[in-house]
């Protein structure tokens, strides 16, 4: 697949096959061996088959040499692991072990155990044993445990414990994928949004990230001194004036730019982009002289402050966000990148979380107006149907920028589903189509006096969604929040006319959380939804992955204080249960409080 755009190997994933360490003349160790290790087998290509990293490539699993029966064998497991870059364990076993021997003491290495529900070797009994051991030692794993009673030959993973396996690897991998890497800020604050204000010990202590600084004046010192590969930036030229169709003024003719005018702010958008890149993930092919710009600042996400310094005076970044956002450019198809507008570090993170579980391009959208259905009957005389009726309402997303033109809903799977797709499936014709979606308006001059363009679309079919939102508070710490839901497509006339009491050059999406009904709760209906937001800002994913997103905040240690995720599907570490079973969110918020941030300094 795609080259790994990052400084370092991905994380690994270790299996760690435990066993009943007897021998003697029962050789009731040589008895299990087999067995043992075809679950660990079982499990690699289990997660070969279905995981991978951002760049599209497989995870990469490491099984121990042996089984592990003693505490030797346990540190030869470690041993070997530290070599192969593993960062996330799973234990597997079939049978009774020796807890405290056999588990994973390693402190950075995010835990699972497997315990197999089978009755000739008691496989829960250990995993009881050692998830509790691991509580007391302040080392908390996720415990997996089937439903029903296997047969000790059966080799199959059964789908219960296929599920927890395979999320808490995505989750693992994501956590893992974010250490060492860099957020990089371009510009500062933006307009006093909190989520803008750079808190460095959160990023380094809960996501294991630092941060990087650079002011928007680096881009047109490179611009100026010609600190970018000349053939990239004419290469992106033409790759705009091909896909990138103009589409309507809405500035009084006074103020509007001229045709030479909008031609030059293209070029400059070109450079920007391309530059952007380059201080993200660095460029070889700088010219020579420009050995340490060549670097870059292994930013595996990125935001742009904009306004009001930058925009007042030059063309506006929501060219740059919204392409380097999606899965296509003038590269052709690839990983998408994160890169927040208006520098919105938490928004830009919730982002960074999404897409490395799904490898899809991500959404950033003001979370703007709840329309109610009676607002919408008021204006439009059109009554809600489906998911908006079950929701009393829909949320409209939108802003100048940063959304992934992906999100028109353009790109069409194997069954004829409109969706938001990995970008490694992402075909020639689905590029093409989402492009044809996006026209780039000239930018409201009201907004953005230094001119530009913003991408124009609407996402005009229902998708499962899910929309999240970071945020820090003081004396608590950061908390998440989660909303899955639908998009909506309106009929045209209903969604124009909503549609133009905002911005009408900027994309479009409706959105209707999955709500219950309940008085009282955030997701008694979508108005509920909005009124209980924490930011004015949202991050938004195709797929219903709160499941996901609670698990990965988990193992960060940040409680999620409002999510509609269906109880069944909430997995944690087994320790959480210890903090209390009547209240989960509570226990959740004293077991993050009590482990606290995953990477934090000693």
């Amino acid at each position: 697949m795609a080259k790994n755009r990052y400084i370092g190997e991905y994380p690994a994933i270790g299996i760690r096959p435990t066993i009943d360490g007897r021998r003697g003349v029962m050789k009731v160790r040589e008895s299990l061996e087999e067995q043992t290790m075809n679950m660990a087998k079982s499990v690699k290509a289990l997660y070969e088959k279905h995981l991978r990293y951002s760049n599209g490539e497989p995870v990469r699993v490491v099984i121990a040499d042996t089984t592990i029966g003693r505490v030797g064998e346990s540190a030869a497991c470690a041993e070997k692991f530290k070599k192969e870059g593993v960062a996330v364990t799973v234990t597997v076993t079939p049978c009774w072990c020796y807890g405290a021997e056999t588990m994973d003491m390693e402190r950075d290495t995010i835990k699972a155990v497997w315990g197999f529900n089978g009755t000739e070797r008691p496989g829960a009994v250990y995993l009881a044993s050692v998830l509790a051991t691991h509580a007391q030692k302040g080392l908390p794993a996720f415990g997996i445990y089937g439903h029903e009673v296997m047969e000790a030959d059966d080799t199959t993973i059964p789908a219960d414990v296929e599920e927890k396996l395979l999320r808490f690897g995505r989750c693992a991998v994501a956590a893992a994928t974010m250490r060492g890497k860099s957020y990089l800020q371009i510009g500062s604050v933006c307009m006093g949004i909190g989520g803008s204000v750079m808190n460095t010990d959160f990023i380094e202590d809960y996501l294991g990230m630092r941060v990087e600084s650079v002011d928007e004046v680096e881009i047109l010192r490179r611009m100026d001194e010609h600190i970018y590969n000349e053939e990239t930036v004419k290469e992106a030229l033409r790759w705009i004036k091909e896909n990138c169709k103009e589409g309507f003024d809405k500035n009084p003719e006074f103020i509007r730019r001229t045709p030479e005018e909008k031609e030059a702010d293209w070029e400059f958008l070109a450079k920007m982009a391309v530059i952007i890149k380059d201080l993200m993930s660095g460029n070889p092919t700088l010219p020579e002289g420009c050995e340490e710009e060549m670097v870059g600042h292994n930013a595996i996400a990125a935001g742009f402050q904009g306004q009001r310094q930058w925009t007042d005076y030059k063309p506006n970044c929501d060219f740059g966000e919204a392409v380097l956002n999606s899965s296509f450019d003038w590269e052709g198809i690839r990983e998408p990148y994160v890169l927040a507008t208006e520098n919105d570090i938490l928004n830009g993170l919730g982002m960074l979380f999404m897409k490395l579980l799904t490898n899809r391009p991500q959404i950033f959208a003001d979370v703007r107006t709840c329309w109610s259905s009676e607002s919408v009957k008021r204006v439009t005389g059109y009554d809600l149907e489906g998911h908006a009726a079950a929701s009393q309402g829909i949320i409209h997303l939108i802003n100048s920028g940063a959304a992934c033109l992906d999100a028109s809903g353009e790109a069409v799977d194997a069954q004829g589903n409109h969706c938001i797709k990995p970008w490694y499936e992402v075909t020639e014709e689905d590029a093409r189509r989402i492009a044809d979606a996006t026209r780039w308006c000239a930018a409201d001059n009201g907004y953005f006096r230094g001119g530009g363009f913003s991408s124009r679309f609407e996402t005009k079919y229902e998708m499962p969604a899910t929309m999240i939102r970071l945020n820090l508070v003081k004396g608590l710490g950061p908390v998440l929040q989660i909303a899955e839901g639908y998009t909506v497509a309106l009929p045209d006339a209903v969604s124009d006319t909503l549609w133009k009491r905002t911005d009408y050059t900027w994309p479009c999406t409706w959105f209707a959380p999955i709500t219950d009904g309940i008085p009282g709760s955030p997701f008694a209906t979508a108005y509920d939804c909005m009124n209980n937001w924490g930011a004015n800002h949202g991050a938004i994913s195709y797929g219903h992955i709160g499941a996901d997103v609670i698990t990965l905040a988990s193992m960060l240690r940040i409680p999620v204080s409002m999510h509609n995720v269906s109880p069944d599907k909430v997995f944690r570490p087994a320790a959480w249960n210890l903090f209390g079973t009547k209240d989960p969110e509570g226990a959740d918020y004293r077991a993050c409080a009590a482990y606290g941030p995953l990477f934090k300094k000693n």
